[in-house]
């Protein structure tokens, strides 16, 4: 399969995802927020339990994904076509919602293969204030946000978190 992640870009094995230090790095209190695979909610519960956190919703976001034309994007699937992502949502400790006004789905137009929405970071902020905040296999950098990704630094994401990188 041509379209799949792995032509796109390196990618890791669950069990490499589950053993990064995520939680050495994550404050007392604070939210996990994660893309994830539909194909595997198993893996996406054992990673987000391997770095310490506890699920609390599989559908904490939902990207309905748009063409530029603005109709439903036709995507891959193994039984359905699925037109729609998710972000769980998954705590450490107790964090602090800043904003009990989000609304979970949201509609947008789909960018290059696994570019997440800028419009998603920007919810995230709204939903827990002005925190700290990192996004993992990050792709671009944005202001107020940390990043760790291969494409921004050429670092494969193990060496920054178990050797102490920035």
């Amino acid at each position: 399969m041509k379209s799949g992640s792995a032509n796109q870009y390196p990618v890791m094995k669950i069990d490499d995802i589950c053993n990064l230090p995520v939680n050495e790095i994550a404050a007392e209190d604070c939210l996990l927020a994660m893309w994830w695979v539909g194909s595997m909610p198993k893996e996406a519960i054992r990673v987000v339990e391997a770095w310490g956190f506890t699920l609390k919703t599989m559908t904490g976001l939902d990207w309905v994904k748009l063409t530029k034309k603005g109709k439903l994007w036709f995507g891959m699937g193994f039984y359905s076509r699925q037109g729609i992502e998710n972000v769980l949502f998954a705590t450490k400790g107790h964090p602090k919602v800043d904003s009990r006004s989000i609304r979970a789905v949201i509609k947008h137009v789909v960018g290059r293969h696994s570019e997440k929405p800028a419009i998603f970071r920007d919810t995230l902020v709204r939903l827990m204030g002005d925190v700290p905040r990192i996004e993992l296999f990050a792709r671009k950098e944005f202001p107020g946000w940390d990043a760790i990704g291969n494409v921004i630094d050429g670092l494969d994401i193990r060496e920054v978190l178990f050797k102490g990188g920035e």
